[in-house]
């Protein structure tokens, strides 16, 4: 009884190490679809899947090694010493084994979306394991890996299904990453100071404000530019037909002008998140428990479906 008690703490342990919380940052791997009106599209959707599953693969093998490497520091950490490995529930060496399991796994099913998208799944991996070793440790390079990712994973998106993102959305995408891990590290440097990352010591509570302040502002602005350049798609479905019928007026209107105002409220609360609560370090976990935030997120959601699915 107590050893299969044992096995159960394990597998809970394994699942835990894996992130499973931070796949939610793959869901971007959907946008290119999602933005183009093919998303019901049954073989658009299985790539964007699969994609979706590898970078999720890829992912929580760069996290096994992280943390591993991290253990140490972790220690010292309030909320990180809690981790399956820091704590002590699962050893370097099975950690490192299915990073590397997962990592083959990740790239097999890669290279049945093409070579395109495996090579951009490699670099992905290479840069994380990058950033584990070099990059985080370095004032702002750490800052534009971490943006890095979410581009790569929306330009992944594009590779998977051979749809491209409007151009002021990939504009919008760099600005809300780097935005996201400014508030990340000012967060970090507020909560825990410079003892638990090397990197912290390059920044000042001020100077990652002014980061975290323009970035916000730039997302703002792009995103206003994708909706007021950005021509809705026309999806023809049930719906687009009836309106098209008896109230054509308004087909072919700037309606992704009215997804501004969640947007305007999700930069506000997130801001809020960052400079009065101190609680951005850690985003997939404020995105999925904030509830005004996360209410944003959906309402966003919704008017961008009802646009491109039903307009």
């Amino acid at each position: 009884m107590n050893t299969e008690r044992q096995n159960t703490t394990k597998v809970k342990a394994i699942i835990e190490a894996l992130r499973p919380t931070q796949w939610i940052k793959n869901l971007s791997l959907y946008a290119a679809a999602l933005l183009n009106g093919v998303l019901l599209d049954p073989e658009v959707f299985r790539q964007s899947t699969i994609a979706f599953i590898v970078f999720s693969l890829l992912s929580s093998s760069s996290y096994l090694i992280n943390d591993s490497i991290d253990a140490p520091k972790d220690r010292l950490h309030p909320q990180k010493k809690n981790r399956p490995i820091a704590r002590g529930d699962i050893s370097q060496n099975l950690a490192v084994n299915l990073s590397f399991f997962l990592l083959i796994i990740g790239l097999s099913l890669a290279i049945t979306l093409g070579t395109g998208f495996f090579a951009i799944s490699l670099f992905f991996i290479s840069l994380q394991y990058t950033y584990t070793f070099v990059l985080k440790k370095k004032a702002v390079f750490d800052i534009i890996g971490i943006a890095l990712f979410f581009i790569l994973r929306a330009y992944a998106g594009e590779i998977a299904t051979e749809y491209h993102l409007p151009v002021w959305i990939m504009l919008t995408v760099i600005f809300l990453s780097l935005f996201i891990a400014s508030g990340k590290r000012r967060s970090e440097l507020v909560n825990t100071g410079t003892k638990t990352r090397s990197a912290l010591v390059g920044y000042g509570k001020g100077l990652l404000s002014f980061y975290t302040s323009i970035f916000a502002v730039s997302t703002l602005i792009t995103y206003a530019l994708f909706t007021f350049f950005e021509e809705a798609v026309s999806f023809n479905g049930i719906f687009h037909n009836f309106l098209l019928e008896n109230f054509p007026g308004a087909i072919n209107r700037k309606w992704y002008m009215v997804t501004l105002l969640p947007v305007i409220f999700g930069i506000m609360r997130y801001g809020q998140i960052i400079f009065e609560l101190q609680e951005g370090e850690r985003p997939e976990k404020v995105i999925t428990t904030d509830i005004p935030l996360l209410a944003s997120v959906l309402v966003w959601g919704l008017m961008m479906l009802t646009i491109i699915y039903v307009l």
